[in-house]
């Protein structure tokens, strides 16, 4: 089944009169679809998440799995819903019981062959299988996020929504977890929203993005089709450095460029620069420059001193 979402507003009851939350979003997921939610801190993400797991009340707007409605904790002795699992920024673990524990109160207790299969399978997934016995309260942040996972997947849920799943893991441990986690939910049919500043994350593991900015949807698409569109410093920011040429620099018009949109030229050009600083990035330095357009982010092979001049030109 699909999950429909339409909000015409939201605001929270204490928030002043006027100042909307949430406004004018309207997107579908479908049966074992990932949507990210990408967007800057305070832009109405986990609003999002609470309001479709049933946390909030959604007076202004519609949420609908398959042909159900679903509604708010006015509605329901117990806010949330069966069929899905919220995984929130706060794990609410239990600290003194272990790993293994932990996830257990989540499996069916009915067949102890397929609840040990499945506590395996999940803990492979998270990689925390070599720590089912530790104390949760023994486990670094990361290690407890992981937990956090593993206990909504023990759930089985039909709808899965993620917080910044990822913040507080390490790059060593995310990137196999990611594939790992995305890879399950996709064999298994799972739908997921997950709401997210990572914008890498976001256009790897993700069936369509949507971009929130100030609680209003900016973009709706494939990944290729959401970064391909960016055309605000906003937008393109999530992407990487972004440099402003008003008009007449370079254009007739005023440019929002990624640093390797930019390359240094053996002609003088409009666009005169001071190296302020060299970064290594791997293969290549990103450069930070200033000159007659103000700050300018642009790739190059090797490092350049600092108070060098260069002229700029597209690529």
């Amino acid at each position: 089944m699909s999950l429909n979402i339409s909000i015409n507003s939201f605001a929270y009851p204490e928030s002043p009169k006027g100042i909307k939350v949430l406004s004018n979003i309207s997107f579908r997921v479908g049966k074992g679809e990932h949507v990210s939610v990408l967007g800057e801190s305070g832009c109405g993400k986990s609003t999002l998440l609470h309001l479709i797991y049933g946390l909030l009340n959604l007076d202004k707007g519609e949420i609908f799995y398959g042909k159900k409605q679903l509604f708010g904790p006015s509605h329901s002795l117990i806010p949330g819903h069966s069929f899905m699992k919220l995984v929130s920024q706060e794990y609410n673990l239990m600290p003194y019981t272990s790993v293994a524990e932990n996830v257990a109160e989540y499996l069916t207790r009915q067949n102890k062959t397929q609840d040990l299969e499945r506590m395996t399978e999940v803990l492979q997934t998270v990689g925390l299988l070599d720590l089912k016995e530790r104390k949760v309260e023994t486990l670094s942040g990361g290690q407890k996020q992981r937990v956090s996972l593993a206990r909504a997947l023990a759930k089985a849920p039909e709808v899965l929504l993620l917080d910044e799943p990822f913040s507080s893991i390490d790059t060593f441990h995310k990137n196999s977890l990611r594939r790992n986690l995305f890879t399950y939910l996709k064999e298994h049919g799972i739908s997921c929203i997950t709401a997210t500043h990572d914008a890498k994350e976001a256009l790897s593991f993700s069936d369509r993005m949507l971009v929130l900015r100030h609680g209003e949807m900016l973009q709706l698409g494939t990944p290729e089709k959401v970064y391909a569109s960016a055309t605000s410093v906003y937008e393109k920011s999530f992407y990487g450095e972004v440099s402003t040429l008003p008009a007449g620099i370079l254009s007739e018009e005023p440019l929002h460029l990624f640093p390797h949109h930019l390359k240094i030229s053996a002609e003088k050009t409009p666009l005169k620069t001071t190296v302020k600083a060299s970064y290594l990035k791997g293969k290549t330095y990103l450069i930070l420059g200033e000159g007659n357009s103000g700050i300018v982010f642009f790739e190059h092979f090797e490092k350049l001193d600092k108070g060098a001049t260069v002229y700029l030109s597209l690529v």
